[in-house]
């Protein structure tokens, strides 16, 4: 099952897509954490078996929203894939590497991200995402790990280097909660339709290549992650864990950092595209 958010932003409708066919599911709620606490993927399955729902009509032009609405918590992993541990000049982690994004950071995928101003460091880091499904919390096996993973997305870990690494006071959340800073989407795909561990992980700066590798290089791999952050922290149904970025971003300092007038692509096997154009804080 394929979830996303069509429409204006404030007024998106909630659909899922099943087999190809695509059903307005407004009436099971919003996709926000109530949802996924209350089982709404298995609801809604019933609800298309039992014939209760009628096929919506193609959306194709429609805007994307965040598939992800309100979540509590926005986890991310860094440092998770070896080759992008060396070119930040690290070692890989013997555990993960675990900071937090505020959720005023979740945006649409294809929506427009504003550079504040006087910003000069702002870098780009396609991302795989994990939906949580159900509560965790000190999960005694991965197997128990998985069977909380609600789905998969595709996500752009923005982030402001000045910010998180100069100016961080030892932390690096300064950098990566700007409003906007963690597009999502373009839709969540349940864990019967999607296996996360060896599909292809790409992004481009205005069509040429930066990132492009494969989710089997993650050093810690998703239902490990879960299972892990368990032991440290009660995840909600509804939160959203950022499992990490390949090599091949700004701060490797083979590329420049994004300016206004970029475009951003960024592609999951299996999760969609995104793409973003940046633009000045002032033009918003």
């Amino acid at each position: 099952m394929k979830l996303y958010r069509i429409g204006a932003i404030g007024a998106e409708t909630p659909v899922a897509e099943i087999a190809g066919a695509r059903y307005d599911v407004s009436n099971f709620g919003d996709f926000t954490p109530k949802f996924w606490a209350e089982d709404g993927v298995a609801r809604i399955r019933r609800a298309v078996e039992d014939g209760r729902l009628t096929p919506l009509e193609s959306a194709d032009d429609a805007r994307y929203g965040s598939p992800v609405v309100a979540p509590c918590s926005v986890i991310c992993i860094g440092q998770n894939y070896a080759a992008h541990a060396a070119e930040s000049g690290a070692e890989p982690p013997q555990h993960p590497i675990v900071f937090f994004k505020t959720p005023n950071t979740v945006a649409g995928p294809h929506d427009p991200v504003a550079i504040p101003t006087g910003s000069v460091k702002t870098d780009w880091e396609v991302e795989l995402c994990i939906v949580v499904g159900r509560q965790a919390f000190a999960l005694q096996s991965v197997e128990d790990a998985r069977e909380c993973i609600g789905g998969y997305v595709l996500a752009n870990d923005l982030s402001e280097r000045t910010y998180q690494m100069e100016v961080s006071g030892g932390q690096w959340s300064k950098g990566k909660c700007l409003p906007g800073y963690m597009p999502l989407g373009p839709y969540i795909v349940t864990p019967d339709e999607f296996d996360p561990s060896d599909v292809a992980i790409r992004s481009w700066v205005n069509g040429e290549p930066r990132q492009d590798s494969r989710t089997s290089d993650m050093i810690f791999d998703c239902a490990t992650l879960v299972q892990d952050l368990s032991q440290y922290m009660q995840l909600e149904p509804g939160d959203v864990i950022s499992t990490g970025t390949p090599e091949g971003v700004a701060f490797s300092g083979r590329f420049p950092y994004l300016a206004p007038g970029d475009t951003v692509r960024l592609e999951i096997e299996g999760l969609g595209v995104q793409e973003q154009q940046f633009t000045s804080w002032k033009e918003q």
